[in-house]
Formats: C-alpha cells, sequence, structure tokens
C-alpha cells in the first residue's frame, strides 16, 4: 500500500471526529441502559480505547487505498478516476501544441504522448485533419501570430485553450513550442489555458459528459518551477473548473481521467477539500 495520506491528516481526523460523535451518543444511550460493574470498568475502558483506534486504522488504510473520488462543484459532478482516456465515451480532450502540429517524429510529437497515441491510431487521414484544422473558421480567429521563421511544422499559432473538436475527441491548444521544439509552459500560461479552456469546453460540450487527461503531466516543461507535482496539477484543475462556473446537468459530468503510471502520485482522499474549497 502506497502511504498518501498522513496519519494525522486533517481531513482524516475531521472526518473521523464526526463518526466519534456519533459512536459516542450511540455508547451513551447503552451506558444508561447497561450499569457495568467497578470491577469491569477498566477493561471496558480498554476494550473501548482499541475499539475507537482500529475504527481510525481502518479509516486511515481506506483513505490511502482510495483511487476514485466523486466531487459537487457548483452543482456539477467532477468525477477523478483512474483509466485510459481512449476508452470513455462521449467527449475526450487531446492536448496538443499550440501550432497544432500533427507530425509524430518524435521530434515535434512523440509517439508515446497521448497526442502521438491519438494521431497513430485514432486519425484515419492525417492529411485531412490537417486541413479541416486550417480551413475552420472559428479556429482562424484564434490565431495569435505566424511563425513564418518556423521551418519544421506548422506555422499558425492559436490561443492558448483552443479546442477544435474532431468527433468525439476535443483538441486544445496547450503548450508552447521554443526554438528546438520543447513543449513549454510559464505558470501563468498554464492558468490563462486553464481558464480559456473551460470556457471553450462551455461553448461546445452541449450536455454531453467530457473526460480530461491530467493536462501537464507527461513532457511539458514548466519555466521558474523546478518541480510541479501531479497532484498540484490535479488542483489546479479542479480549482480552475470551480472558477469558471461552467455547469454540467446531470447526467452529463466531467471527468479527470488518471493514468495508471500515476496513480501513486494522486492523493484522491485530499480531493474532497476541494468541496469546501481549495
Amino acid at each position: 500500500m502506497k502511504i498518501k495520506v498522513n496519519f494525522f491528516d486533517k481531513n482524516l481526523l475531521k472526518n473521523y471526529f464526526s463518526v466519534l460523535s456519533v459512536i459516542s451518543i450511540l455508547m451513551s444511550f447503552v451506558l444508561i441502559a447497561i450499569n457495568i460493574p467497578n470491577k469491569y470498568k477498566p477493561i471496558t475502558g480498554i476494550v473501548v480505547f482499541l475499539f475507537l483506534l482500529i475504527i481510525y486504522f481502518i479509516m486511515w488504510i481506506r483513505a490511502n487505498l482510495t483511487n476514485h473520488v466523486t466531487l459537487n462543484i457548483n452543482n456539477s459532478t467532477v468525477r477523478v478516476k483512474i483509466g485510459d482516456i481512449f476508452e470513455e465515451e462521449e467527449l475526450k480532450v487531446i492536448s496538443f501544441n499550440e501550432y497544432f502540429d500533427t507530425c509524430v517524429d518524435n521530434k515535434i510529437i512523440s509517439e508515446r504522448t497521448l497526442n502521438g497515441i491519438y494521431i497513430k491510431q485514432q486519425v484515419d487521414a492525417v492529411q485531412e485533419l490537417d486541413y479541416l484544422i486550417d480551413t475552420d473558421k472559428k479556429l482562424n480567429e484564434k490565431i495569435t501570430s505566424i511563425n513564418e521563421d518556423r521551418e519544421v511544422g506548422k506555422k499558425k499559432q492559436y490561443k492558448l485553450g483552443t479546442i477544435f473538436q474532431h468527433g468525439n475527441y476535443l483538441l486544445t491548444a496547450f503548450t508552447k513550442f521554443d526554438d528546438n521544439d520543447r513543449a513549454y509552459l510559464y505558470m501563468n500560461d498554464y492558468i490563462n489555458f486553464l481558464i480559456n479552456f473551460w470556457n471553450e469546453v462551455d461553448i461546445v460540450y452541449g450536455g454531453r459528459t467530457v473526460s480530461i487527461p491530467l493536462l501537464g503531466s507527461g513532457m511539458t516543461r514548466f519555466k521558474e518551477y523546478n518541480m510541479v507535482s501531479e497532484q498540484e496539477l490535479l488542483e489546479l484543475l479542479i480549482w480552475s473548473f470551480k472558477v469558471s462556473r461552467i455547469k454540467f446537468t446531470y447526467p452529463s459530468h466531467v471527468s479527470i481521467v488518471i493514468h495508471e503510471s500515476i496513480k501513486d502520485k494522486i492523493n484522491f482522499y485530499k480531493l474532497r477539500s476541494v468541496e469546501n474549497g481549495l
């Protein structure tokens, strides 16, 4: 068992004390009805203490074994779970770079990223996808500049957070690219991306469930930050949904899909505190 929740975690203690208050009320009624002889009171106290300790220990183990959580945010359901984004139903988000490049050559796009896997396995005609992106009227309104000096890849740069719908996939401009075709973001870029991203989702989702991978947990480099953990990225993603005020009406919801390879880096139990504010 991977220890992700501290034994004296404040949220765990808070929940334990809630359980303890219920047990205390029930025991009060029992003790009124049953008179325990004085000679048995010490052993009874020890048994009760061990019983309460076992309950806490069980709650702690369950907190560490939690691998999914359902949150209610702005009257919308947000589910965080382990899974495969490609096996999700309805709309699925795939992150692209700011150029919407489709060249999977392990330089511009790695074949091991979700972006590369999507293009290799889910797109039958890449040239057709390129044409649809290039000629989309709404997408062209989101062009921020044209990089004529770029020798390999596309030249049109799109605003981060811009979404192009391709079938059941929402392709989004997520990362900037440097001169060496390395994906990067400043934290301000990431926050601005999230705000614009949710606005775009609000326009296109049409009452359908939207599944999102943990954006930024792959090969993206965060400038000015030596280390941004997967937990922090997840909490920022949830926080941005909260401040966006977008609403998903039942039965639609948001699913944040955590890949199996990083599940041990996510404290699912901690995410319950998001409902009361990060």
